[in-house]
This record gives C-alpha cells, sequence and structure tokens, in this order.
C-alpha cells in the first residue's frame, strides 16, 4: 500500500487483482465442443464412456443448434479419479 493510496484505490486494485486470479466457481471441468450433429453425438457418447455419470457426475451442461446443423455443447465432469 502506497501512503498516497485512499482506501477506494486499495479496493479497486484488490478487486483488479482478484478478478485476474479468479479461481473457478466449483471443482468441475468442462469442455466445449461444436461439430457437425452426427460427430457431436458420437463424441457425447465417448465423453460418457471415458467418464461415467456414476463416477465423474458428468452431464451435457449446456448445447445448442448452430448453422449448418452443427451443435455447440459444453460437458461438465468432476475430476475425481484423473
Amino acid at each position: 500500500m502506497r501512503s498516497s493510496d485512499t482506501p477506494r484505490d486499495v479496493a479497486r486494485r484488490l478487486a483488479r487483482t482478484r478478478d485476474s486470479r479468479a479461481p473457478a466457481r466449483d471443482a468441475f471441468r468442462r469442455e466445449t465442443f461444436r461439430l457437425p450433429r452426427d460427430e457431436a453425438r458420437a463424441k457425447a457418447r465417448a465423453f460418457f464412456d471415458r467418464y461415467p455419470k456414476a463416477a465423474y457426475m458428468t452431464e451435457v451442461e449446456s448445447w445448442r443448434v448452430l448453422a449448418d446443423d452443427e451443435i455447440e455443447f459444453t460437458m461438465r465432469r468432476l475430476p475425481s479419479a484423473d
């Protein structure tokens, strides 16, 4: 802390530092994919095969259909047995 800093200056500096090092809000690991529909389906199945729901709490967190029948989706899992 500099002697000329006001409490507001210190608070702003700490907020910037905290934001740049912000930890994840939870322990889940996420991967986002953007693939044609059939490939997206195969990728999700492979993800569930590799990280079974019972051990990793794996799920499709979100998905949306894009132009040209592409699917963008985010898979979420716990890193429990890595």
